[in-house]
């Protein structure tokens, strides 16, 4: 069976406003913990369109979503190719050649398969080849990364992607030992993560490698610049009165989510002593939500994954 951690499920999918004959896209199916609450709100009017990367999360979603019929569609892409998918589908409307949909969910959080059947080289709790890659036609993998790239580009996604303080040290390590043989398993890896740590740091904040291999997946998924585009093709195809919901799991996704919306909102530019706007600055988005949703003490108790999770919804005006 296929888990996905469906922290803030319920959160995510109200906060969208479902209507029954809406079009609604989910970018991330993991589990299709998400897209079978959504799918169950609609009508046969309205529509529900799926997105991964993942052969897994989409044959999964395939029998999780079969009852829905035609109501579904699943389409294997990255989430940044959004706007020219939603623009080959026939029932999706468009305005100026731009698609209008109501509704778009990204939940940016691996599903747990990935981490826990360690064949796919997503954790450092199992021994398997180094890889990472979400899409398994995708060239790049961990292992390029750690045997072929500079020293200080490995330490760079580290620090970068990983908030790794000390990814220098663990790069040097990776390149001396790279100089020997290639690294070429996860539980190798993690060793040259541990030793790259000073002892009294290894002791503190879970497994040493953890921060390294989240910035190694990352990198190799390219994930922060692939949400950065999907963000703004979102933006720019909800329909007037859509909304976008997301959840994060880690701080560079939700600064990300934070700022993207910043930048649609209204600047109104008159002086704070004026009773009200007349300078009629409109925005693109209205925040539903000021501070971002987090997952309740019950959520928390059932799945420790879900601690860092953040929800922001925002609408289109």
């Amino acid at each position: 069976m296929f888990h996905h951690i469906t922290v803030l499920k319920e959160e995510a999918t109200e906060g969208l406003h479902i209507k029954k004959d809406g079009i609604y896209v989910d970018c991330t199916l993991g589990g299709a913990g998400h897209s079978s609450l959504i799918a169950s709100k609609l009508s046969g009017e309205g529509r529900l369109i799926g997105l991964d990367q993942d052969d897994w999360a989409l044959e999964n979603a395939r029998e999780r979503l079969a009852e829905y019929g035609e109501k579904v569609v699943l389409v294997k892409t990255n989430f940044r190719d959004l706007e020219q998918v939603l623009k080959e589908l026939p029932f999706v409307p468009q305005k100026d050649g731009v698609p209008q949909v109501d509704g778009i969910l990204y939940d940016l959080g691996v599903s747990s398969p990935q981490f826990d059947e360690g064949e796919r080289g997503f954790s450092y709790n199992h021994d398997a080849p180094l890889d990472m890659r979400m899409d398994q036609s995708a060239q790049l993998t961990a292992a390029e990364i750690v045997n072929t790239w500079p020293e200080q580009e490995i330490a760079r996604v580290l620090f970068q992607y990983g908030e790794e303080k000390f990814s220098r040290r663990i790069a040097r390590k990776i390149v001396e030992r790279r100089e020997e043989h290639p690294v070429e398993s996860t539980g190798e890896l993690a060793e040259l993560i541990k030793e790259g740590i000073p002892a009294a740091a290894r002791r503190t904040g879970g497994h040493p490698a953890k921060r390294s291999f989240q910035g190694l997946r990352i990198a190799v998924n390219d994930e922060l610049g692939a949400f950065e585009e999907g963000l703004h093709a979102a933006v720019r195809c909800l329909a007037p009165g859509g909304r976008v919901s997301v959840i994060t799991f880690h701080s560079l996704e939700d600064r990300i989510c934070k700022q993207i919306f910043s930048s649609y909102l209204s600047r109104c530019t008159c002086p704070p002593d004026f009773p009200y706007c007349v300078c009629g600055a409109e925005g693109t988005l209205k925040l539903i939500n000021r501070k971002p949703f987090v997952p309740s003490e019950e959520e928390l108790e059932q799945n420790t994954r879900a601690r860092s999770a953040k929800l922001r919804i925002a609408e289109k005006l």
